[in-house]
């Protein structure tokens, strides 16, 4: 377990560092800059603002003077957001976006493995072929379109729930987390029927049956285990797409969480702010991947046997 949970952390350092400089060097590919405002500062004021955050060094020497502070857990301080730093503004709006992003996937899980499992216990009946059409739909349909269609709905029309805005109350997060998870329930729903049709014609499975065990404990102790797999293996890009999906979540239902700060990042040319954020996000998708692959070898041992 431990040499495989090495060779896992030693293929995410250099996938990090390609990330950062990826993101680094795009960034200032980008036309304009975070000073450059429809009225020009004086000369004196400008060159002052470069030399305070090394604007004015060569590009080569900004990146290593980035990446050793990001190194030692720095992202620098905001250019849009006067002394604040980036570890500051991430450290505020994350808890937000945490816990719809957490929400999402705990209500994508739930839902789309019940979904798979009843559409594989019905395969090709009536039943099976709604499930699959809702999951096509989900899949197809973008959650930036479910999203509005869920304010028009829930908030205009029958008036239930607040059509944006954050109080931090559980109504403020129904709309948001329906809108990030529905699209995954398609996904973990398809993955779940697949792997748990392969495994209901397996021969131990059979041979479960053919011993008398009630139908309930062969689906809990013999089935879900290994059914399950699939959809924890997809568990990493799910993440990815739930956090990246909340950037524009955020913006369209007015919460303040990280996706405020990258969308006015990049629209002002923030550069550290953006950069942080990018970084934040990717060491957290890498992190997560990691997870599910500790978790992944120890459901199935022979992982770490390859």
């Amino acid at each position: 377990m431990l040499k495989f949970a090495m060779k896992r952390l030693a293929a995410a350092v250099p996938t990090l560092l390609v990330l950062v400089t990826l993101a680094f060097f795009m960034m200032r590919l980008a036309p304009g800059g975070p000073f450059d405002l429809e009225k020009p500062l004086p000369a004196e004021v400008r060159a002052n603002l470069d030399a305070a955050y090394g604007l004015d060094k060569p590009l080569v020497v900004q990146y290593g003077r980035y990446l050793y502070k990001a190194v030692q857990g720095d992202l620098s301080m905001s250019m849009g957001y006067p002394d604040r730093s980036v570890n500051e503004l991430i450290g505020e709006a994350f808890p937000v976006s945490l816990r719809l992003g957490v929400s999402a996937m705990i209500l994508a899980v739930l839902i789309g493995s019940l979904l798979g499992m009843i559409a594989a216990l019905k395969q090709n009946s009536a039943t099976d072929y709604s499930v699959m059409t809702v999951a096509m739909t989900g899949i197809s349909i973008p959650n930036f379109v479910v999203a509005p269609l869920l304010i028009l709905a829930f908030a205009v029309g029958l008036g239930w729930l607040p059509a944006g805005g954050w109080t931090g109350s559980w109504r403020d997060m129904v709309l948001p987390v329906i809108a990030l998870a529905l699209p995954q329930v398609a996904y973990v729903a398809r993955i779940m029927r697949g792997s748990m049709i392969e495994v209901l014609r397996s021969n131990y499975l059979r041979t479960a049956r053919a011993k008398g065990l009630p139908g309930h404990q062969v689906m809990l102790k013999h089935a879900l285990k290994p059914a399950f797999l699939p959809v924890l293996s997809y568990l990493g890009p799910a993440t990815a797409a739930i956090i990246t999906g909340s950037v524009v979540m955020e913006q369209i239902f007015g919460i303040p969480g990280l996706g405020r700060f990258f969308v006015q990042g990049a629209l002002n040319r923030d550069y550290t702010l953006v950069l942080g954020v990018v970084v934040f996000y990717g060491a957290l998708i890498i992190a997560f991947n990691f997870l599910v692959d500790l978790l992944y070898s120890v459901l199935d041992p022979k992982v770490t046997a390859q």
